[in-house]
């Protein structure tokens, strides 16, 4: 059974916090700087975040099929929960291919450092927004 319900959850709850490392100048600098725009296809439940990291600011946008990514990412959306605790080594996970990537994996591993302080503000964000069922413990 996978951690989240459903996929309109998923969005809810992940959706948020890309929009929250949006408005986190720490985080968000680096990722503007990197013009990235990732596609993150989830499954199970199936969930399509684009994060576009080409303008001035962040933009989030659920379910975009249409806009010409630089990075396109899958992987479960059990494996995404868990990266963002830090839980999930991106290295190892894609040479498990628990992720899979298509576009230039040298500059989503250059993001790492990036967004190392995240992995201290999920289980928060969770906590702070009525989300704490989903925190491991």
């Amino acid at each position: 059974m996978p951690v989240f319900e459903s996929s309109a959850k998923f969005n809810e709850v992940l959706g948020g916090f890309f929009r929250l490392l949006g408005e986190t100048p720490v985080i968000a600098d680096k990722l503007l700087a990197s013009n990235l725009i990732i596609r993150f296809n989830y499954a199970d439940p199936d969930l399509v975040l684009v994060i576009d990291c080409s303008g001035e600011k962040i933009d989030v946008r659920s379910g975009d099929l249409d806009t010409k990514v630089i990075v396109d990412m899958k992987m479960s959306s059990d494996i995404a929960h868990k990266f963002w605790f830090g839980k999930v080594n991106l290295t190892m996970a894609l040479t498990r291919k628990q992720m899979v990537a298509k576009g230039p994996v040298p500059k989503i591993l250059k993001l790492l450092p990036a967004i190392k302080p995240s992995y201290a503000m999920y289980p928060k964000y969770l906590e702070e927004n009525g989300y704490g069922q989903y925190n491991i413990h």
